[in-house]
């Protein structure tokens, strides 16, 4: 098969990328959007398959196949709540693929070097390609493979600390080895000095000692990072694995590689920097793992926690006019989104004004909340951004908090010491009364206290945000 079939697939397929990104933006056509990708995705292994330099049939149908399953093994298994895991644990697989790919072209490299001028002219597929480089296309491949491999690896091991983090299993709260940033620069500063090496020499060491200090760089960065910024770490790991792929497409001479990983890459650094304007947050600092700490003590959280019941809550809403809901990772942990939906709708049918606050950064991956919202088929109109609700609060007679810390944290506003200080929160303790679904009077994931719980209008109604809603709907007719 020559080129021309395998450039106008990949067009194609480039194209339907970007109509699956573009649609993505909006709720209503998300899921045209994921057909696209599908679609997409489809065309471009198959236009790889049988186009030049194809080979290992069997092996390449095994292996695809073998991750098909795996993939829809997982896909099938995992939670909503698992998502954020699963984002990070699948950048963690970008990153380890774009080193082991960077590997092999240094050695595919160095084998073709080593052929004279008659053999050279046999190859074929990627051997044929590097067989007609000169020198400085050469080190010009170099660089790409060793950015391929160092982006790769900072990719993987900060995915793996991200997916530890978010699953539970690594400590939230944000950790430096003595020495904090001098270490990431000192590795850095090696990575620079093995670039050097590496384009002197030609040799396999310096690019394993940049590899391994690029591991340390991913695995440093993101241990520095404190669990109510995960949401803004997945979104950079997404980046970074973009930009990954987009090396290693140089290094292939694989164009649709290349445009794949710029979207892929572009279109996380600007949700990150979306994020993070967001969260009042430095993007530079993020790209540097330089917050999440804070910087004296907390300020002194004064009174206690009020309970109430169910029938509290529900006198409540009967006497309420307007009512808005700021769901959180808390409501998808309990899996009560189908309950919130329920009760929105009898609310709504006694005449209610109910309305959902989505703060960017609520649960652990961006948009989480807008998904089990749209799950639960609750309509679109009614969910409104913090932006624009944030200014209703004061005419609200209640705000009902599922699941929800970080996001609405007056420590934000009032303590120049938390860790959130300056992040912009949905300010519902202005509304009349705030009930607040809590399992217990714990933290919470970020391990930040929350003066919101303390407040004189805010009531704690305590239990599994499901069987509490339960109980709730029972009440209310």
């Amino acid at each position: 098969m020559d080129y021309g079939f395998t450039t106008a697939a990949y067009v194609v397929a480039a194209v339907l990328f970007i109509l699956s990104l573009g649609g993505l933006s909006g709720q209503e056509s998300a899921k045209r959007a994921v057909w696209y990708g599908i679609a997409g995705m489809g065309l471009a292994v198959f236009a790889t398959l049988i186009g030049p330099g194809s080979g290992l049939w069997f092996l390449s149908l095994v292996l695809i196949g073998a991750g098909g399953v795996i993939g829809y093994m997982l896909a099938s298994k995992v939670e909503m709540t698992q998502m954020p895991e699963l984002v990070a644990g699948m950048h963690a697989l970008v990153g380890l693929a774009a080193v082991l790919v960077g590997f092999n072209a240094h050695i595919e490299l160095g084998r073709v070097l080593a052929m004279d001028e008659g053999t050279r002219k046999t190859l074929e597929g990627f051997a044929a390609l590097l067989a007609k480089k000169d020198s400085v296309e050469i080190n010009i491949l170099r660089v790409e493979v060793f950015l391929g491999v160092f982006i790769g690896a900072v990719t993987f091991t900060g995915s793996v600390i991200a997916y530890g983090k978010l699953s539970g299993k690594v400590s939230s709260k944000a950790e430096k080895l003595p020495g904090g940033h001098m270490l990431n620069l000192g590795a850095a500063v090696l990575s620079l000095l093995c670039l050097f090496w590496y384009l002197g020499s030609g040799g396999f060491v310096p690019l394993a000692l940049m590899t391994l200090a690029a591991l340390f760089i991913g695995y440093h960065l993101i241990m520095g990072i404190g669990g109510a910024d995960m949401p803004v770490v997945v979104s950079m790991l997404n980046s970074y694995s973009g930009w990954a792929a987009a090396a290693i497409g140089f290094s292939l001479g694989n164009d649709l590689l290349i445009v794949v990983g710029a979207l892929v890459g572009s279109s996380g650094a600007i949700l990150s920097y979306i994020m993070c304007k967001a969260m009042n947050r430095s993007f530079v600092s993020v790209i540097l793992g330089g917050f999440g700490g804070t910087t004296g003590p907390a300020m002194e959280v004064e009174g206690e926690q009020v309970a109430i019941d169910a029938d509290g809550v529900a006198t409540a809403l009967d006497e309420a006019d307007s009512i808005v809901i700021i769901p959180g990772y808390g409501m998808a942990v309990a899996q009560a989104q189908q309950n919130v939906a329920e009760l929105t709708r009898r609310l709504r049918a006694k005449g209610k004004n109910v309305r959902f606050a989505i703060h960017p950064v609520a649960g652990r991956l961006p948009g989480h909340m807008n998904v089990l919202l749209a799950e639960a088929k609750v309509p679109y109109d009614i969910v409104l951004e913090m932006d624009e609700i944030n200014d209703d609060f004061p005419e609200t007679d209640v705000a009902i908090v599922i699941g929800s810390n970080d996001i609405v944290n007056p420590a934000a506003q009032e303590d120049p010491n938390s860790p959130i200080a300056g992040m912009p929160v949905l300010e519902c303790w202005k509304a009349k009364q705030v009930f607040v679904s809590k399992r217990g009077q714990g933290t919470g994931y970020s391990g930040i206290e929350n003066p919101l719980f303390f407040k004189d209008n805010t009531r704690m109604f305590y239990g599994d945000a499901k069987q509490s809603l339960s109980t709730l709907l029972n009440l209310i007719s």
